[in-house]
């Protein structure tokens, strides 16, 4: 028996809809596109986006939840990379940066468009947002107690640092003059200055 397996086949659509879907929820925003859209950025018929996903907001979904969820991987393996507060958290505010330049399409997505999804599937991305902002939180809490960091206000620091790194997909270009890995490096020395960190 050759070719490619019906499960192998049915993945690789499944994956080439979620693609289709990040550009065309990027180009035109969830509201404005349509599955027909999404369709045809696919190569496909518009029946195949029924075939793989039950929705539209399916794939939103999908987007968000795995968007976050590498997010918060991330977050917490920077703060694992560090052995202070001040180490942890310009190593969270420098990835978190450059991963957010380099993802700046789905970013956008994932960041902008939580209002449409379903109420069940808004919880569990939310409940992933609670978890990055909470490790965040922990850091900056950790150096104010250390000393480390000067924050009136533990939680408007945290909001601050992390606002800081979502919007990069809002102006963020890649014919621009900033590389990820240059962002990252400003958002690293940005995050400390917002928590006054003593150097």
């Amino acid at each position: 028996m050759s070719g490619t397996p019906e499960s192998s086949r049915g993945d690789l659509a499944r994956a080439r809809l979620l693609e289709a879907a990040v550009q065309a929820f990027a180009a035109k925003g969830f509201h404005g596109t349509t599955t027909r859209d999404i369709a045809a950025a696919a190569g496909m018929s518009p029946a195949a986006v029924y075939v793989h996903h039950r929705s539209k907001e399916e794939l939103l979904y999908l987007i968000s939840h795995d968007g976050h969820q590498r997010t918060l991987d991330l977050v917490r393996a920077a703060v694992a990379a560090g052995t202070t507060p001040t180490e942890q958290l310009a190593e969270v505010a420098r990835r978190f940066g450059a991963h957010h330049a380099e993802g700046h399409t789905w970013a956008r997505i994932v960041n902008y468009e939580l209002a449409a999804l379903a109420p069940g599937h808004l919880a569990e991305v939310l409940e992933l947002r609670i978890g990055i902002e909470t490790e965040v939180r922990r850091v900056v809490e950790a150096g104010a107690l250390t000393g480390e960091f000067d924050v009136p206000d533990v939680g408007i620091a945290t909001t601050a640092v992390l606002s800081l790194g979502i919007d990069i997909a809002r102006w963020y270009r890649e014919d621009g003059r900033w590389t990820p890995a240059d962002i990252g490096e400003h958002m690293a020395a940005l995050a400390l200055r917002v928590v006054g960190a003593r150097q």
